[in-house]
Protein backbone atom coordinates (compact mmCIF):
# COMPACT_ATOMS: atom_id res chain seq x y z
CA UNK A 1 0.00 0.00 0.00
CA UNK A 2 1.70 3.49 -0.80
CA UNK A 3 2.13 6.01 1.90
CA UNK A 4 -0.21 8.35 2.28
CA UNK A 5 1.14 12.02 1.05
CA UNK A 6 2.28 14.97 3.48
CA UNK A 7 0.49 17.97 2.71
CA UNK A 8 3.06 20.89 1.44
CA UNK A 9 4.12 24.01 3.37
CA UNK A 10 6.12 25.67 0.74
CA UNK A 11 8.53 28.94 1.30
CA UNK A 12 9.74 31.13 -1.20
CA UNK A 13 12.59 34.22 -0.38
CA UNK A 14 15.05 35.12 -2.68
CA UNK A 15 17.62 35.89 0.30
CA UNK A 16 19.54 32.59 0.65
CA UNK A 17 19.71 33.51 4.65
CA UNK A 18 16.26 34.30 5.38
CA UNK A 19 15.12 31.79 3.10
CA UNK A 20 17.29 28.77 5.53
CA UNK A 21 16.11 30.37 8.78
CA UNK A 22 12.62 30.04 7.74
CA UNK A 23 13.33 26.21 6.61
CA UNK A 24 14.71 25.68 9.74
CA UNK A 25 11.71 26.80 11.85
CA UNK A 26 9.47 25.32 10.00
CA UNK A 27 11.09 21.64 9.64
CA UNK A 28 12.05 22.06 13.64
CA UNK A 29 7.85 22.17 13.94
CA UNK A 30 6.06 20.70 11.45
CA UNK A 31 7.77 18.39 9.23
CA UNK A 32 6.25 15.00 10.95
CA UNK A 33 2.84 16.12 9.23
CA UNK A 34 3.98 18.20 6.78
CA UNK A 35 6.34 18.15 3.67
CA UNK A 36 8.77 21.88 3.78
CA UNK A 37 9.85 22.73 -0.16
CA UNK A 38 11.86 25.57 0.06
CA UNK A 39 13.18 27.78 -2.94
CA UNK A 40 14.69 31.27 -3.32
CA UNK A 41 12.63 31.46 -6.78
CA UNK A 42 9.18 32.25 -7.41
CA UNK A 43 9.37 31.50 -10.93
CA UNK A 44 10.97 28.02 -10.20
CA UNK A 45 8.17 27.57 -7.31
CA UNK A 46 4.83 28.91 -9.72
CA UNK A 47 6.76 26.28 -12.52
CA UNK A 48 6.75 23.29 -10.06
CA UNK A 49 2.65 23.77 -8.75
CA UNK A 50 1.61 22.46 -11.99
CA UNK A 51 3.70 18.67 -11.33
CA UNK A 52 2.60 18.80 -7.95
CA UNK A 53 -1.02 19.08 -8.66
CA UNK A 54 -0.56 16.31 -11.15
CA UNK A 55 0.64 14.01 -8.79
CA UNK A 56 -2.22 14.85 -6.79
CA UNK A 57 0.36 16.62 -4.13
CA UNK A 58 -1.72 19.18 -1.45
CA UNK A 59 -0.36 22.58 -0.89
CA UNK A 60 -1.78 23.66 2.82
CA UNK A 61 0.23 26.66 3.42
CA UNK A 62 2.25 29.36 1.23
CA UNK A 63 4.89 31.89 2.41
CA UNK A 64 6.18 33.89 0.36
CA UNK A 65 8.63 36.87 0.69
CA UNK A 66 7.18 40.02 -0.43
CA UNK A 67 10.18 41.65 -2.51
CA UNK A 68 11.39 39.45 -4.63
CA UNK A 69 13.52 40.23 -8.21
CA UNK A 70 11.37 37.69 -10.21
CA UNK A 71 8.05 38.78 -8.80
CA UNK A 72 6.32 40.43 -5.56
CA UNK A 73 5.13 38.12 -3.56
CA UNK A 74 1.73 39.31 -3.45
CA UNK A 75 1.61 38.40 -7.73
CA UNK A 76 3.15 34.52 -6.66
CA UNK A 77 0.61 34.17 -4.33
CA UNK A 78 -2.20 35.70 -6.95
CA UNK A 79 -0.93 32.83 -8.89
CA UNK A 80 -0.52 30.19 -6.76
CA UNK A 81 -4.04 30.77 -5.84
CA UNK A 82 -4.73 29.13 -9.06
CA UNK A 83 -3.30 25.44 -8.66
CA UNK A 84 -4.32 25.51 -4.70
CA UNK A 85 -7.17 27.92 -4.43
CA UNK A 86 -7.69 26.19 -0.08
CA UNK A 87 -4.14 26.59 0.52
CA UNK A 88 -3.61 29.52 3.09
CA UNK A 89 -1.30 32.68 2.22
CA UNK A 90 1.09 34.16 4.21
CA UNK A 91 3.15 36.63 3.30
CA UNK A 92 6.35 37.72 4.57
CA UNK A 93 7.22 41.34 4.76
CA UNK A 94 9.13 44.30 6.53
CA UNK A 95 7.90 47.37 7.94
CA UNK A 96 8.26 49.57 5.28
CA UNK A 97 6.11 46.82 3.07
CA UNK A 98 3.04 46.81 5.85
CA UNK A 99 0.62 48.53 3.26
CA UNK A 100 1.35 46.37 0.19
CA UNK A 101 0.36 43.24 2.52
CA UNK A 102 -2.47 44.80 4.36
CA UNK A 103 -3.83 45.71 0.61
CA UNK A 104 -2.93 41.93 -0.21
CA UNK A 105 -5.55 41.15 1.91
CA UNK A 106 -8.20 42.06 0.18
CA UNK A 107 -6.40 41.83 -3.71
CA UNK A 108 -5.25 38.00 -2.89
CA UNK A 109 -7.05 37.40 0.03
CA UNK A 110 -4.27 37.08 2.03
CA UNK A 111 -4.82 34.94 5.36
CA UNK A 112 -1.80 36.71 7.39
CA UNK A 113 1.43 38.75 7.21
CA UNK A 114 4.53 38.41 9.31
CA UNK A 115 7.31 40.74 9.81
CA UNK A 116 10.87 40.03 9.68
CA UNK A 117 12.45 39.05 12.02
CA UNK A 118 10.04 36.64 14.04
CA UNK A 119 12.44 36.08 16.58
CA UNK A 120 11.44 33.53 18.61
CA UNK A 121 9.10 31.69 16.16
CA UNK A 122 7.47 29.89 19.34
CA UNK A 123 6.05 33.41 19.88
CA UNK A 124 5.90 35.29 16.52
CA UNK A 125 5.49 32.49 13.82
CA UNK A 126 3.99 29.01 15.20
CA UNK A 127 1.04 30.41 16.67
CA UNK A 128 -0.12 32.41 13.66
CA UNK A 129 0.88 28.95 11.61
CA UNK A 130 -1.38 26.51 13.79
CA UNK A 131 -4.18 28.66 13.44
CA UNK A 132 -3.60 28.60 9.66
CA UNK A 133 -2.92 24.60 9.17
CA UNK A 134 -5.55 23.77 11.98
CA UNK A 135 -8.21 25.85 9.74
CA UNK A 136 -7.20 24.29 6.70
CA UNK A 137 -7.18 21.32 8.00
CA UNK A 138 -11.12 21.57 8.97
CA UNK A 139 -11.85 22.51 5.64
CA UNK A 140 -10.17 20.09 3.28
CA UNK A 141 -11.10 16.96 1.89
CA UNK A 142 -8.05 15.13 0.56
CA UNK A 143 -8.02 14.61 -3.15
CA UNK A 144 -8.43 11.21 -4.15
CA UNK A 145 -4.48 8.91 -4.42
CA UNK A 146 -4.60 7.03 -7.19
CA UNK A 147 -6.02 6.19 -10.67
CA UNK A 148 -8.40 8.59 -11.72
CA UNK A 149 -11.02 7.82 -14.78
CA UNK A 150 -12.47 11.25 -16.71
CA UNK A 151 -15.17 10.68 -19.40
CA UNK A 152 -18.52 10.51 -20.43
CA UNK A 153 -21.11 8.61 -18.34
CA UNK A 154 -23.06 6.57 -21.02
CA UNK A 155 -19.93 6.24 -23.09
CA UNK A 156 -19.26 2.92 -23.78
CA UNK A 157 -15.57 3.38 -24.17
CA UNK A 158 -15.76 4.77 -20.43
CA UNK A 159 -17.58 1.72 -18.78
CA UNK A 160 -14.87 -0.48 -20.50
CA UNK A 161 -12.12 0.90 -18.94
CA UNK A 162 -14.18 1.11 -15.60
CA UNK A 163 -15.30 -2.64 -15.95
CA UNK A 164 -11.33 -3.46 -16.74
CA UNK A 165 -10.00 -1.33 -13.59
CA UNK A 166 -12.79 -2.56 -11.23
CA UNK A 167 -12.64 -6.39 -12.39
CA UNK A 168 -8.65 -6.11 -12.34
CA UNK A 169 -9.03 -4.76 -8.70
CA UNK A 170 -7.92 -1.47 -9.20
CA UNK A 171 -9.27 0.93 -7.31
CA UNK A 172 -9.79 4.67 -9.12
CA UNK A 173 -11.89 7.76 -8.78
CA UNK A 174 -14.84 8.07 -11.68
CA UNK A 175 -14.98 11.58 -12.79
CA UNK A 176 -17.73 12.17 -15.17
CA UNK A 177 -16.82 14.83 -17.19
CA UNK A 178 -20.23 16.98 -17.33
CA UNK A 179 -21.23 16.86 -13.81
CA UNK A 180 -17.98 17.42 -11.86
CA UNK A 181 -15.71 20.23 -12.59
CA UNK A 182 -12.76 18.47 -11.46
CA UNK A 183 -13.00 16.74 -14.71
CA UNK A 184 -12.31 20.22 -17.06
CA UNK A 185 -9.71 20.92 -14.43
CA UNK A 186 -7.98 17.37 -14.92
CA UNK A 187 -7.72 18.31 -18.85
CA UNK A 188 -6.83 21.74 -18.42
CA UNK A 189 -3.81 20.73 -16.22
CA UNK A 190 -2.96 18.34 -18.62
CA UNK A 191 -3.51 19.90 -21.70
CA UNK A 192 -6.47 17.89 -22.76
CA UNK A 193 -9.08 18.23 -25.01
CA UNK A 194 -12.78 16.50 -24.15
CA UNK A 195 -12.61 14.63 -27.65
CA UNK A 196 -9.50 13.01 -26.13
CA UNK A 197 -11.82 11.00 -23.82
CA UNK A 198 -11.96 8.80 -21.64
CA UNK A 199 -8.73 9.82 -19.96
CA UNK A 200 -6.77 8.30 -17.19
CA UNK A 201 -4.25 9.90 -14.77
CA UNK A 202 -1.88 8.49 -12.64
CA UNK A 203 -0.48 9.35 -9.90
CA UNK A 204 3.36 9.95 -10.92
CA UNK A 205 1.41 12.56 -13.11
CA UNK A 206 1.30 10.07 -16.01
CA UNK A 207 -1.88 9.89 -17.94
CA UNK A 208 -3.41 8.11 -21.30
CA UNK A 209 -5.74 9.89 -23.60
CA UNK A 210 -8.47 7.33 -25.07
CA UNK A 211 -6.08 4.30 -24.15
CA UNK A 212 -6.84 0.61 -25.65
CA UNK A 213 -6.78 -1.96 -22.99
CA UNK A 214 -3.39 -3.51 -23.55
CA UNK A 215 -1.90 0.32 -22.94
CA UNK A 216 -3.57 0.64 -20.02
CA UNK A 217 -2.93 -2.95 -18.73
CA UNK A 218 0.98 -2.34 -19.18
CA UNK A 219 0.89 0.96 -17.77
CA UNK A 220 -0.89 -0.73 -14.42
CA UNK A 221 1.56 -3.36 -13.80
CA UNK A 222 0.08 -6.44 -15.82
CA UNK A 223 1.68 -8.75 -18.01
CA UNK A 224 0.11 -9.93 -21.50
CA UNK A 225 3.51 -11.47 -22.37
CA UNK A 226 4.78 -15.29 -21.10
CA UNK A 227 7.96 -15.07 -19.35
CA UNK A 228 8.84 -18.81 -19.99
CA UNK A 229 9.70 -21.01 -23.53
CA UNK A 230 7.79 -24.20 -21.58
CA UNK A 231 5.32 -24.95 -18.79
CA UNK A 232 3.95 -28.00 -17.22
CA UNK A 233 0.99 -26.47 -17.43
CA UNK A 234 -1.68 -23.89 -18.87
CA UNK A 235 -4.88 -22.32 -17.60
CA UNK A 236 -7.08 -20.82 -19.78
CA UNK A 237 -9.18 -18.88 -17.45
CA UNK A 238 -9.41 -17.03 -13.85
CA UNK A 239 -12.55 -17.52 -13.00
CA UNK A 240 -12.65 -19.53 -9.48
CA UNK A 241 -12.38 -23.03 -10.86
CA UNK A 242 -8.90 -21.14 -13.00
CA UNK A 243 -7.64 -19.85 -9.65
CA UNK A 244 -8.35 -22.70 -7.53
CA UNK A 245 -6.09 -24.67 -10.76
CA UNK A 246 -3.51 -21.85 -10.47
CA UNK A 247 -3.17 -22.15 -6.14
CA UNK A 248 -3.00 -26.25 -6.60
CA UNK A 249 -0.78 -26.70 -9.63
CA UNK A 250 1.85 -23.56 -7.86
CA UNK A 251 1.74 -25.14 -4.54
CA UNK A 252 2.21 -28.51 -5.95
CA UNK A 253 5.76 -27.98 -7.81
CA UNK A 254 4.31 -27.33 -11.50
CA UNK A 255 5.61 -24.39 -13.86
CA UNK A 256 1.88 -22.56 -14.01
CA UNK A 257 0.48 -20.07 -16.42
CA UNK A 258 -3.05 -18.30 -16.10
CA UNK A 259 -4.01 -16.58 -18.63
CA UNK A 260 -7.07 -14.45 -18.36
CA UNK A 261 -8.56 -12.48 -21.44
CA UNK A 262 -10.44 -9.64 -19.26
CA UNK A 263 -10.03 -10.05 -15.41
CA UNK A 264 -9.59 -12.76 -12.33
CA UNK A 265 -13.11 -14.07 -11.05
CA UNK A 266 -15.07 -14.75 -14.39
CA UNK A 267 -19.20 -14.14 -13.42
CA UNK A 268 -18.17 -14.55 -10.13
CA UNK A 269 -16.01 -11.78 -10.02
CA UNK A 270 -18.75 -9.38 -10.58
CA UNK A 271 -21.16 -10.62 -7.52
CA UNK A 272 -21.21 -7.81 -5.26
CA UNK A 273 -21.83 -10.75 -2.35
CA UNK A 274 -21.43 -14.66 -2.27
CA UNK A 275 -23.28 -15.97 0.42
CA UNK A 276 -23.07 -19.72 0.67
CA UNK A 277 -19.39 -20.00 0.17
CA UNK A 278 -18.04 -22.61 2.56
CA UNK A 279 -16.45 -20.42 5.57
CA UNK A 280 -17.33 -17.06 5.10
CA UNK A 281 -20.05 -16.62 7.13
CA UNK A 282 -20.83 -13.23 6.37
CA UNK A 283 -20.30 -13.46 2.45
CA UNK A 284 -17.53 -12.22 0.83
CA UNK A 285 -17.26 -10.10 -2.93
CA UNK A 286 -16.46 -11.67 -5.72
CA UNK A 287 -13.73 -9.56 -6.23
CA UNK A 288 -12.98 -10.18 -2.82
CA UNK A 289 -12.75 -14.02 -3.37
CA UNK A 290 -10.75 -13.51 -6.45
CA UNK A 291 -7.81 -10.98 -4.96
CA UNK A 292 -7.41 -13.44 -2.18
CA UNK A 293 -7.23 -16.19 -4.58
CA UNK A 294 -5.02 -14.27 -6.94
CA UNK A 295 -2.68 -13.68 -4.08
CA UNK A 296 -2.54 -17.17 -3.26
CA UNK A 297 -1.22 -18.39 -6.59
CA UNK A 298 0.91 -16.06 -7.33
CA UNK A 299 2.93 -16.65 -3.69
CA UNK A 300 2.84 -19.80 -4.99
CA UNK A 301 5.17 -18.78 -7.96
CA UNK A 302 2.70 -18.99 -10.74
CA UNK A 303 2.91 -16.65 -13.68
CA UNK A 304 -0.63 -14.53 -14.03
CA UNK A 305 -0.69 -13.18 -17.57
CA UNK A 306 -3.58 -10.52 -18.61
CA UNK A 307 -5.23 -9.43 -20.34
CA UNK A 308 -4.54 -11.89 -23.00
CA UNK A 309 -6.85 -14.31 -25.19
CA UNK A 310 -5.78 -17.67 -26.55
CA UNK A 311 -7.73 -18.35 -30.05
CA UNK A 312 -6.38 -22.03 -30.58
CA UNK A 313 -4.71 -24.90 -28.89
CA UNK A 314 -2.60 -27.11 -31.69
CA UNK A 315 -0.90 -30.61 -30.96
CA UNK A 316 2.88 -30.74 -31.70
CA UNK A 317 3.61 -34.15 -30.05
CA UNK A 318 3.60 -34.30 -26.53
CA UNK A 319 3.14 -30.61 -26.57
CA UNK A 320 0.28 -28.11 -26.96
CA UNK A 321 1.07 -24.91 -28.68
CA UNK A 322 -1.19 -21.88 -27.69
CA UNK A 323 -1.61 -19.07 -30.25
CA UNK A 324 -2.40 -16.04 -28.20
CA UNK A 325 -4.87 -12.96 -29.98
CA UNK A 326 -1.15 -11.33 -30.34
CA UNK A 327 0.06 -13.58 -33.28
CA UNK A 328 2.39 -15.36 -29.83
CA UNK A 329 2.37 -19.00 -28.93
CA UNK A 330 3.33 -20.44 -25.35
CA UNK A 331 4.51 -23.87 -25.51
CA UNK A 332 3.16 -26.25 -22.71
CA UNK A 333 2.92 -30.18 -21.60
CA UNK A 334 -0.76 -29.86 -20.66
CA UNK A 335 -3.92 -27.57 -20.65
CA UNK A 336 -6.63 -27.03 -18.28
CA UNK A 337 -9.70 -24.66 -19.78
CA UNK A 338 -11.33 -22.58 -17.26
CA UNK A 339 -12.87 -20.46 -19.49
CA UNK A 340 -16.19 -20.35 -18.08
CA UNK A 341 -19.31 -19.02 -19.67
CA UNK A 342 -20.73 -14.83 -21.04
CA UNK A 343 -23.82 -14.13 -20.33
CA UNK A 344 -26.48 -14.13 -23.19
CA UNK A 345 -27.00 -11.25 -25.86
CA UNK A 346 -30.38 -9.86 -24.96
CA UNK A 347 -32.75 -10.39 -27.83
CA UNK A 348 -34.81 -6.91 -27.86
CA UNK A 349 -34.47 -4.00 -30.79
CA UNK A 350 -31.96 -1.45 -30.12
CA UNK A 351 -30.14 -3.13 -26.80
CA UNK A 352 -27.13 -3.80 -28.82
CA UNK A 353 -27.12 0.20 -29.06
CA UNK A 354 -26.99 1.22 -25.75
CA UNK A 355 -24.81 -1.78 -24.74
CA UNK A 356 -22.28 0.19 -21.93
CA UNK A 357 -24.54 3.35 -22.68
CA UNK A 358 -27.43 2.18 -20.23
CA UNK A 359 -27.36 -1.31 -20.99
CA UNK A 360 -24.81 -3.54 -19.36
CA UNK A 361 -24.02 -7.20 -18.65
CA UNK A 362 -23.26 -8.03 -15.53
CA UNK A 363 -20.98 -4.81 -14.38
CA UNK A 364 -23.83 -4.13 -11.53
CA UNK A 365 -20.70 -3.39 -9.00
CA UNK A 366 -19.03 -1.31 -11.93
CA UNK A 367 -22.49 1.20 -12.41
CA UNK A 368 -23.86 1.02 -9.16
CA UNK A 369 -23.24 4.14 -8.09
CA UNK A 370 -24.42 6.16 -11.89
CA UNK A 371 -27.99 4.40 -10.43
CA UNK A 372 -28.08 7.03 -7.64
CA UNK A 373 -31.58 7.89 -7.24
CA UNK A 374 -32.36 6.24 -10.40
CA UNK A 375 -34.94 4.16 -12.18
CA UNK A 376 -32.75 0.70 -12.42
CA UNK A 377 -34.33 -2.99 -14.51
CA UNK A 378 -32.84 -6.07 -14.10
CA UNK A 379 -33.45 -9.16 -16.26
CA UNK A 380 -32.82 -12.85 -15.34
CA UNK A 381 -33.54 -15.12 -12.33
CA UNK A 382 -30.73 -16.50 -11.35
CA UNK A 383 -28.28 -15.89 -8.34
CA UNK A 384 -26.05 -13.29 -9.73
CA UNK A 385 -29.96 -11.52 -11.23
CA UNK A 386 -30.92 -11.48 -7.14
CA UNK A 387 -27.15 -10.29 -5.93
CA UNK A 388 -27.17 -7.46 -8.64
CA UNK A 389 -30.56 -6.06 -7.52
CA UNK A 390 -30.07 -6.54 -3.60
CA UNK A 391 -26.19 -4.17 -4.36
CA UNK A 392 -27.93 -1.70 -6.96
CA UNK A 393 -31.23 -1.01 -4.41
CA UNK A 394 -27.99 0.83 -2.38
CA UNK A 395 -28.28 3.60 -4.70
CA UNK A 396 -31.57 3.05 -6.92
CA UNK A 397 -34.47 5.07 -6.25
CA UNK A 398 -36.33 1.78 -7.66
CA UNK A 399 -35.24 -1.95 -8.72
CA UNK A 400 -37.39 -3.78 -11.06
CA UNK A 401 -36.91 -7.60 -12.28
CA UNK A 402 -37.77 -8.87 -15.30
CA UNK A 403 -38.15 -12.34 -15.68
CA UNK A 404 -39.87 -14.74 -17.68
CA UNK A 405 -41.36 -17.52 -15.12
CA UNK A 406 -43.68 -16.41 -13.25
CA UNK A 407 -41.79 -16.39 -10.06
CA UNK A 408 -38.13 -16.97 -8.61
CA UNK A 409 -38.21 -19.59 -6.84
CA UNK A 410 -37.36 -22.14 -9.48
CA UNK A 411 -34.13 -19.99 -10.28
CA UNK A 412 -32.87 -18.29 -7.23
CA UNK A 413 -31.86 -19.34 -4.13
CA UNK A 414 -34.00 -19.07 -1.34
CA UNK A 415 -31.49 -16.75 1.51
CA UNK A 416 -31.53 -14.58 -1.93
CA UNK A 417 -35.28 -14.33 -2.54
CA UNK A 418 -36.14 -13.63 1.07
CA UNK A 419 -33.58 -10.82 0.91
CA UNK A 420 -35.43 -9.63 -1.81
CA UNK A 421 -38.83 -10.08 -0.65
CA UNK A 422 -37.60 -7.78 2.56
CA UNK A 423 -36.30 -4.56 0.43
CA UNK A 424 -38.95 -1.92 -0.18
CA UNK A 425 -37.36 -0.47 -3.50
CA UNK A 426 -37.64 -4.00 -5.72
CA UNK A 427 -39.98 -5.16 -7.35
CA UNK A 428 -40.30 -8.50 -8.89
CA UNK A 429 -42.45 -8.80 -12.37
CA UNK A 430 -43.21 -12.60 -13.76
CA UNK A 431 -44.29 -13.41 -17.05
CA UNK A 432 -42.16 -10.29 -18.14
CA UNK A 433 -39.25 -9.95 -21.63
CA UNK A 434 -38.04 -6.86 -23.23
CA UNK A 435 -39.39 -5.92 -26.85
CA UNK A 436 -36.99 -3.22 -27.28
CA UNK A 437 -34.60 -0.38 -25.46
CA UNK A 438 -35.30 3.19 -27.15
CA UNK A 439 -33.10 6.33 -26.08
CA UNK A 440 -30.93 9.14 -28.48
CA UNK A 441 -27.38 8.79 -27.60
CA UNK A 442 -28.57 6.20 -24.11
CA UNK A 443 -30.92 4.61 -23.18
CA UNK A 444 -33.89 6.51 -22.05
CA UNK A 445 -36.97 3.89 -22.30
CA UNK A 446 -37.92 0.13 -22.19
CA UNK A 447 -40.78 -1.26 -23.80
CA UNK A 448 -41.92 -4.07 -22.22
CA UNK A 449 -44.12 -7.34 -23.23
CA UNK A 450 -46.28 -8.77 -20.71
CA UNK A 451 -46.44 -12.59 -21.81
CA UNK A 452 -49.38 -13.61 -20.55
CA UNK A 453 -51.60 -11.15 -22.75
CA UNK A 454 -48.82 -10.48 -25.48
CA UNK A 455 -49.89 -6.38 -24.38
CA UNK A 456 -46.31 -3.99 -24.10
CA UNK A 457 -46.35 -0.76 -22.11
CA UNK A 458 -43.31 1.76 -22.15
CA UNK A 459 -41.37 2.67 -18.51
CA UNK A 460 -38.48 5.23 -18.10
CA UNK A 461 -35.63 3.37 -17.50
CA UNK A 462 -32.05 5.09 -16.30
CA UNK A 463 -30.12 1.60 -16.54
CA UNK A 464 -30.36 -2.03 -17.26
CA UNK A 465 -28.33 -4.89 -16.03
CA UNK A 466 -28.70 -8.17 -18.24
CA UNK A 467 -28.05 -11.33 -16.44
CA UNK A 468 -29.50 -14.33 -18.52
CA UNK A 469 -28.23 -17.26 -18.52
CA UNK A 470 -25.11 -19.12 -20.02
CA UNK A 471 -23.35 -19.49 -23.20
CA UNK A 472 -20.33 -21.48 -22.60
CA UNK A 473 -16.80 -19.63 -24.04
CA UNK A 474 -15.75 -22.07 -26.46
CA UNK A 475 -16.13 -20.71 -29.62
CA UNK A 476 -12.28 -20.25 -30.34
CA UNK A 477 -11.82 -23.75 -29.73
CA UNK A 478 -10.35 -26.65 -32.10
CA UNK A 479 -12.98 -28.52 -33.79
CA UNK A 480 -11.53 -31.80 -32.21
CA UNK A 481 -12.56 -30.92 -28.80
CA UNK A 482 -15.48 -32.34 -28.81
CA UNK A 483 -18.70 -30.43 -27.47
CA UNK A 484 -22.52 -31.01 -26.71
CA UNK A 485 -25.13 -28.91 -28.44
CA UNK A 486 -24.91 -26.04 -26.19
CA UNK A 487 -21.19 -25.28 -26.25
CA UNK A 488 -19.85 -27.30 -23.26
CA UNK A 489 -16.76 -29.42 -23.01
CA UNK A 490 -17.20 -33.14 -22.59
CA UNK A 491 -14.91 -34.91 -20.49
CA UNK A 492 -14.68 -38.53 -19.07
CA UNK A 493 -16.68 -41.03 -20.05
CA UNK A 494 -19.13 -38.81 -21.43
CA UNK A 495 -17.18 -38.81 -24.52
CA UNK A 496 -18.27 -42.19 -25.51
CA UNK A 497 -21.26 -41.58 -26.73
CA UNK A 498 -19.65 -39.63 -29.36
CA UNK A 499 -18.76 -41.89 -32.61
CA UNK A 500 -15.80 -39.59 -33.54
CA UNK A 501 -14.26 -39.55 -30.04
CA UNK A 502 -13.91 -43.27 -30.75
CA UNK A 503 -12.10 -43.20 -33.70
CA UNK A 504 -9.82 -40.39 -32.84
CA UNK A 505 -8.72 -41.70 -28.79
CA UNK A 506 -5.93 -43.42 -29.51
CA UNK A 507 -4.79 -43.66 -25.36
CA UNK A 508 -5.21 -47.17 -24.34
CA UNK A 509 -6.70 -46.03 -21.39
CA UNK A 510 -10.16 -44.33 -20.85
CA UNK A 511 -9.79 -40.44 -20.25
CA UNK A 512 -9.77 -39.16 -16.91
CA UNK A 513 -12.92 -37.56 -15.15
CA UNK A 514 -12.43 -34.00 -16.19
CA UNK A 515 -10.08 -34.69 -19.19
CA UNK A 516 -11.74 -33.70 -22.59
CA UNK A 517 -11.21 -35.26 -26.29
CA UNK A 518 -7.86 -34.37 -26.48
CA UNK A 519 -5.26 -36.01 -23.95
CA UNK A 520 -3.75 -33.94 -21.51
CA UNK A 521 -6.10 -30.87 -22.36
CA UNK A 522 -8.69 -30.56 -19.48
CA UNK A 523 -11.65 -28.57 -18.61
CA UNK A 524 -13.24 -27.80 -14.83
CA UNK A 525 -16.03 -25.16 -13.90
CA UNK A 526 -18.75 -24.30 -15.91
CA UNK A 527 -17.07 -24.70 -19.13
CA UNK A 528 -17.98 -28.10 -18.82
CA UNK A 529 -20.81 -30.09 -19.97
CA UNK A 530 -22.53 -31.21 -16.52
CA UNK A 531 -20.88 -28.89 -14.35
CA UNK A 532 -23.05 -27.63 -11.21
CA UNK A 533 -22.80 -23.90 -11.86
CA UNK A 534 -21.69 -22.88 -8.14
CA UNK A 535 -18.54 -21.12 -7.27
CA UNK A 536 -17.37 -23.92 -4.74
CA UNK A 537 -17.82 -26.75 -7.62
CA UNK A 538 -16.18 -24.82 -9.69
CA UNK A 539 -13.07 -24.55 -6.98
CA UNK A 540 -13.25 -28.22 -6.48
CA UNK A 541 -13.11 -29.08 -9.53
CA UNK A 542 -10.05 -26.58 -10.71
CA UNK A 543 -8.32 -28.23 -7.87
CA UNK A 544 -9.25 -31.99 -9.03
CA UNK A 545 -7.94 -31.18 -13.04
CA UNK A 546 -4.14 -30.24 -11.05
CA UNK A 547 -4.61 -34.23 -9.76
CA UNK A 548 -5.27 -35.22 -13.15
CA UNK A 549 -2.29 -33.35 -14.60
CA UNK A 550 -0.28 -34.83 -12.51
CA UNK A 551 -1.26 -38.26 -13.44
CA UNK A 552 -0.96 -37.58 -17.30
CA UNK A 553 2.32 -36.24 -16.81
CA UNK A 554 3.82 -39.09 -15.19
CA UNK A 555 2.79 -41.01 -18.50
CA UNK A 556 4.26 -38.38 -21.03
Amino acid sequence: MAEEKKPIIFSIDDDPQVLRSIRRDLRSAYRKEYRIISTASAQEALDSLSELKKKGEEVALFLSDQRMPEMLGVDFLEHAKAFYPEAKRVLLTAYSDTAAAIKAINDVQLDYYLMKPWDPPEEKLYPVMNDLLDEWHLNHFPEFQGIKLVGYQYSPKSHKIKDFLAGNLRPYQWIDIESNPKGEELLELHGLERKQLPAVFFEDGSYLADPDIQTLAAQIGLHPTAESDLYDVVIIGAGPAGLAAGVYGGSEGLKTLLIERRAPGGQAGTSSRIENYLGFPRGLSGAELARRALTQATRFGIEFMSPQEVVDIAIEGDYKKLGLATGDTVLTRSVVVTTGVDYRKLPATGAEDFTGAGIYYGAAMTEANSCRNKQVFIVGGGNSAGQGAVYLSQFATKVTILIRRPDLRATMSSYLIDQIDGIDNIEVHGRRQIKEAVGEDRLEKLIIENIGDESCYEVNADALFIFIGARPHTNWLDKHLIRNEKGFLETGKELFQYDSFKKNWKKQREPFLLETSLPGVFAAGDVRAGAMNRVASAVGEGAMAIKFVHEYLAEV
